[in-house]
């Protein structure tokens, strides 16, 4: 394990509740966890790949070499069966360039109206890149099933968790503490396979 405090990880988001969500799920390793807001402007990496993964390493690699720091970069999104998988890599984007949370809702409830309730299927997927300057440590990912509400239930949480629901829990994810959430949760299944790869990394690293 590196010596002298604790390591400063970049976390590549500007999302004040996803680097919470991390920040409390990573709280057992020696890191001090930054976002790009903390950070003198950078350019922006475009998430312009095909899958999360993709998605993913592209900001890690690219923020890292910015930034010359370790960086960990997640891409996450909702995918639901009866849309072909959508909204997939464009869930932050879904209503649109501005779309919002709330727009984005708006419009898988829309598509789905008609859809019957045994056709509501989704899962959340998360994937997970780190990368120092010089490359790319690894990548994971984690996925969680549900199914789509026939409205936005519960103010906890972000993004499309109001509108989905986990059987188990006889919840959607935006009605249950957030705490509840992370036993779960895609992003919680990814960052538990990223924490073995930061504590590989930490150990290896020079003192």
């Amino acid at each position: 394990m590196t010596a002298g405090g604790p390591v400063t990880l970049l976390v590549a988001t500007t999302n004040a509740k996803k680097l919470g969500e991390l920040q409390a799920l990573l709280s057992t390793l020696p890191l001090k966890l930054v976002c790009l807001k903390d950070l003198p402007p950078t350019e922006e990496v475009a998430e312009d790949g095909k899958t999360f993964a993709d998605n993913a390493i592209l900001k890690a690699v690219g923020y890292a070499k910015q930034t010359g720091m370790l960086t960990l970069a997640e891409d996450s999104g909702l995918c639901c069966d009866a849309l072909e998988g959508a909204p997939g890599v464009y869930s932050a984007r879904f209503s649109g360039a501005e779309g919002n949370d709330d727009k984005n809702n708006e419009k898988v409830l829309r598509l789905l109206d008609a859809v019957p309730d045994n056709c509501r299927g989704a899962h959340f997927s998360s994937a997970i890149a780190i990368a120092d300057p010089t490359d790319v440590i690894g990548g994971v990912e984690g996925e969680v099933y549900g199914v789509i509400a026939r409205e936005r239930r519960g103010e906890n949480g972000f993004g499309y968790d109001p509108i989905f629901y986990y059987p188990p829990f006889e919840r959607t994810f935006g009605e249950v503490p957030v705490e509840k959430k992370h036993e779960v949760s895609h992003r919680a299944k990814a960052l538990e396979k990223a924490k073995s790869l930061l504590e590989t990394y930490l150990a290896e690293s020079p003192s």
